[in-house]
């Protein structure tokens, strides 16, 4: 009886130890787990603060250039200031630009009315124009660069007339159309095609031999041949032109306004320079700056988003 009772003592104390073990490697594992998970925070939140002072360094590297160089142009525009009579300086220019701009859509008869009109008067006009030079220039390019007869005869044309100023095609204009604003328009799109034109014909003409021939080899048609092979190689340098045309365009228009007269930001400037309202000019000049790199800005997105690469 004694040994039988002490063999059961002995399985119950094995059955014990194996529990104890048991017990004591999940406590084990249940340490590891929670000592890695605590090496992971660690890191993680390490790691967190370095992401963030990564990012704050790029947004600041980003930030900084442009502003320090606003800074030093309006340094030394008020440097010129104190020593040119007459031309105000940055404070008086920011206080008028605040007058101006509370009330940009004012209308007090034809040749008095808001900054606001007035800008939206030559994008009108320089869409317009533009537009008329996309149609035109750009399918012209696409054949230019297509077909070598049709370049060798187009070169001493364009040739000739891309060199000449946009505001000698104004009497032209004017001569043509019998009024103002359609020669606006006009001056706008002779000034406009010729980036079109040349870009997309050197695009055309940059697209891989290789290409042309599997095209041939393959029996596609003219139109097969546009949009599935020149197009996406053509995008790049017709973009580029584009973004050419459009800031000739917005540079010629303030130009053609100052001597066809009407609404439109030219106009106004040159009715302020009669009022001898420098103040305005200045204030001109920097929106028909931010106009034009708007405009910019909105060709590369849109480039951007028919990109084929």
């Amino acid at each position: 009886m004694n040994a039988i009772s002490m063999n059961k003592g002995n399985l119950k104390s094995i059955r014990q130890g194996k529990k104890m073990d048991k017990n004591l490697s999940k406590l084990i594992k249940t340490a590891t787990i929670a000592t890695n998970i605590a090496k992971e925070t660690s890191q993680q939140e390490a790691v967190m603060p370095n992401r963030f002072n990564l990012q704050a360094k790029a947004f600041f590297q980003w930030l900084i250039p442009p502003v320090m160089g606003l800074f030093l142009l309006l340094a030394i525009w008020a440097l010129i200031a104190q020593f040119t009579k007459g031309l105000p300086g940055p404070v008086s220019t920011i206080k008028e630009a605040v007058v101006l701009f509370s009330d940009p859509f004012y209308s007090n008869g034809p040749n008095d009315q808001g900054i606001g009109w007035n800008i939206l008067a030559s994008l009108q006009r320089v869409g317009l124009g533009f537009g008329m030079a996309a149609l035109v220039g750009i399918p012209l390019g696409f054949m230019i660069g297509r077909f070598a007869f049709l370049s060798r005869m187009t070169a001493p044309v364009i040739s000739m007339l891309r060199p000449v100023s946009p505001l000698a095609w104004l009497p032209i204009g004017l001569l043509v159309f019998k009024a103002a604003n359609p020669a606006a328009i006009w001056v706008i799109f002779i000034s406009a095609i010729w980036p079109m034109i040349i870009n997309t014909a050197v695009g055309v003409s940059k697209v891989p031999q290789d290409y042309m021939n599997v095209a041939k080899v393959l029996n596609l048609s003219e139109w097969k041949i546009v949009t599935k092979i020149l197009f996406p190689s053509v995008l790049p340098y017709m973009m580029t032109g584009v973004r050419l045309s459009i800031g000739v365009a917005w540079l010629v228009i303030v130009a053609a306004e100052m001597l066809t007269g009407g609404v439109g930001i030219g106009f106004w400037v040159w009715d302020e320079w009669n009022n001898l309202n420098v103040e305005h000019i200045i204030i001109a000049i920097f929106v028909v700056g931010i106009v034009g790199l708007l405009l910019e800005q909105c060709l590369i997105l849109l480039a951007k988003r028919f990109s084929y690469e």
